[in-house]
């Protein structure tokens, strides 16, 4: 088990985050991934094949997605493993694969934007961290999405890297890191990538099954301490609606941060003009969401990530203990 390296990831990316100018100077490790995963689909992914040889062709751009940052991490994690300290050189190289700091900075400035700037602001700002048409959304759309992203961003960017990170060490978690990403550039059922993004898709499905569960689970949990928070109504709105959601991941932590909140989130969405039908998470369609309700959600979300920063602690205190 690699719990204390899970654990350490995580404290790293909550003190520090990952520096703009580390970006500047040498990019990110979604960046190097990105470029990889263009690569092959500008390679590999042509118009003329038929739909079974692109999605063949899928297939081995997934695995090599998948292998190749995870192969560069074991190797990297077993050179800082021959040095003094090498847990934390791996612990600072893992904290690039977990979100915590920008996705609660990217959540609050869509509050702080409908809270200073009004509806247009509030868009502009939704628009950095959801992919649907922000111009036709209202306040109330404005903040749905950013509670929505919040929920599905906080079991992929954050429990699933620490849960891989736990299971596989810095391999693991690269890995993860690396399938995640290839289904949010090629996982669309899209022209282009309907049959190509295939197994892209339906692997991303598979290894973010116990991320979503666990993720649901802590925020019911956060509820309890939370005090506008409703522990009860997001088990119920978890039980009845997280298996409607068109996603066999996404509708649990969204089911579970809606009946908290008494809100009814996902539903019908659009996305580059086409509607996206969805069923709702949460019985809360009469009340309409606001910009304090985003905060509300942060609190819920920090509440639930301090458990899981403090359960992984718990369990690597007991790993050096034995």
């Amino acid at each position: 088990m690699f719990v204390p390296l899970s654990f350490l990831s995580l404290l790293i990316e909550l003190g520090v985050g990952y520096p703009d100018r580390l970006v500047r100077a040498i990019g990110h490790p979604v960046i190097w991934i990105g470029k990889l995963i263009s690569f092959l689909d500008k390679g590999l992914n042509r118009a003329t094949d038929s739909d079974a040889r692109r999605r063949i062709l899928g297939v081995v751009a997934l695995v090599l997605i998948v292998l190749v940052p995870g192969a560069i991490a074991y190797a990297a994690e077993r050179a800082f493993g021959l040095v003094p300290f090498g847990i934390v050189l791996t612990a600072i190289a893992g904290s690039s694969l977990v979100a915590q700091r920008s996705l609660g900075k990217h959540v609050r400035a869509v509050a702080d934007a409908l809270d200073t700037g009004g509806i247009e602001a509030g868009r502009k700002a939704v628009s950095q961290i959801v992919g649907r048409d922000p111009e036709r959304l209202d306040e109330a759309g404005v903040s749905r999405a950013a509670i929505e992203s919040l929920a599905e961003n906080f079991s992929d960017g954050i429990v699933a890297p620490a849960f891989w990170l736990a299971a596989g060490g810095l391999a693991g978690g690269a890995a993860y890191k690396a399938a995640n990403t290839a289904d949010s550039m090629i996982g669309h059922r899209t022209p282009r990538h309907k049959a190509f993004g295939w197994a892209a898709a339906r692997f991303d499905d598979l290894i973010n099954l116990p991320a979503s569960r666990l993720t649901a689970l802590l925020l019911i949990l956060a509820a309890w301490i939370v005090p506008e928070a409703d522990p009860r109504a997001a088990w119920t709105a978890v039980r009845q609606d997280a298996k409607e959601h068109r996603s066999p991941n996404a509708g649990w932590p969204e089911a579970a941060m809606a009946g908290a909140l008494g809100l009814a989130l996902a539903g019908p969405r659009v996305y580059g003009g086409v509607i996206v039908h969805d069923a709702f998470m949460g019985d809360g369609g009469r009340r309409e969401a606001t910009a304090a309700d985003i905060r509300a959600a942060l609190r819920l979300y920090w509440t639930a990530d301090a458990l899981l920063v403090g359960c992984l602690g718990l369990i690597a205190a007991t790993v050096f203990a034995l």
